[in-house]
C-alpha cells in the first residue's frame, strides 16, 4: 500500500515556462543559449553548492565577480535568469489535497536556500511532511543514500512510496532502490498518472 508521495521541485513543482528573459540575461552577458543555466546548476561550483560544499550565497556571489556585476546588476542577473520560472498552482493544490491520506515529500536537488525559497519566496513549504535537499545531506540524486533517507524519516519501505521527477536518470536512481516512480515530462497529468497506481487525494 502506498504511503507516501515524493517530489521533485525545480521542472515538476516549479517549471521554466518562458525562456525569454533568461535568452535576455544571456544574449546580454554574451553568453550561448543555455549557458546561464549552466553556469548556476551544472558548473562546478553549481554542483558544489547542489552538494552543500559552498553556500548558495557564495555561489551567487562567484558568479556577480565573474561577470563583474553591480548590485542592481547581480540582481537583475537573479530577476532575469529566474524570471520565466511557474510555480504549479493546480499541482500543490493537488499535494495539499493528499494530505493526511498520504505523507508528503521533496526530494530535490538544490543549494541550501531550498527551505527558504519554499517557504518565503513559493509558501509551499507548508504542503510537505518532508523537505530532503542535496546541499543539506551532502549527497544528490540520484544516489541512492538520498532516497534511503527520505524513506526513513517518512517511516515507509520502498515499495509504499512513489517519486516524481523529470530527470530519468534520478526515476531510475529511484526505481533502483525499490521506489515507485513517474517520470515527470511537460504536460503530463500527475494526478491521473499517480491514480493509475492506486493513489486517491482526498
Amino acid at each position: 500500500m502506498i504511503r507516501a508521495i515524493t517530489f521533485d521541485v525545480g521542472g515538476v513543482l516549479i517549471r521554466t515556462e518562458d525562456h525569454t528573459p533568461r535568452r535576455r540575461l544571456e544574449e546580454r552577458l554574451g553568453l550561448k543559449m543555455g549557458e546561464a543555466e549552466h553556469i548556476v546548476y551544472n558548473s562546478a561550483a553549481g554542483l558544489q553548492a547542489q552538494l552543500g560544499e559552498i553556500s548558495a550565497a557564495q555561489h551567487w556571489r562567484q558568479i556577480q565577480t565573474r561577470f563583474g556585476l553591480s548590485e542592481s546588476g547581480f540582481a537583475e542577473f537573479r530577476r532575469d535568469f529566474w524570471g520565466g520560472d511557474r510555480l504549479d498552482m493546480s499541482l500543490v493544490a493537488y499535494v495539499r489535497r493528499l494530505r493526511p491520506r498520504y505523507r508528503t515529500a521533496v526530494i530535490s536537488n538544490a543549494m541550501d536556500d531550498l527551505t527558504d525559497q519554499l517557504t518565503a519566496k513559493y509558501a509551499i513549504a507548508d504542503a510537505f511532511d518532508l523537505i530532503v535537499g542535496s546541499a543539506y545531506e551532502g549527497i544528490m540524486k540520484p544516489d541512492p543514500a538520498i532516497y534511503r533517507r527520505a524513506l526513513s524519516r517518512l517511516d515507509c519501505l520502498p515499495n509504499e512510496a512513489v517519486f516524481i521527477d523529470d530527470t530519468l536518470r534520478n526515476v531510475d536512481g529511484a526505481r533502483a532502490v525499490g521506489l515507485l516512480a513517474v517520470h515527470y515530462t511537460p504536460g503530463l497529468d500527475v494526478p491521473a498518472a499517480l491514480a493509475t497506481l492506486g493513489v486517491v487525494a482526498g
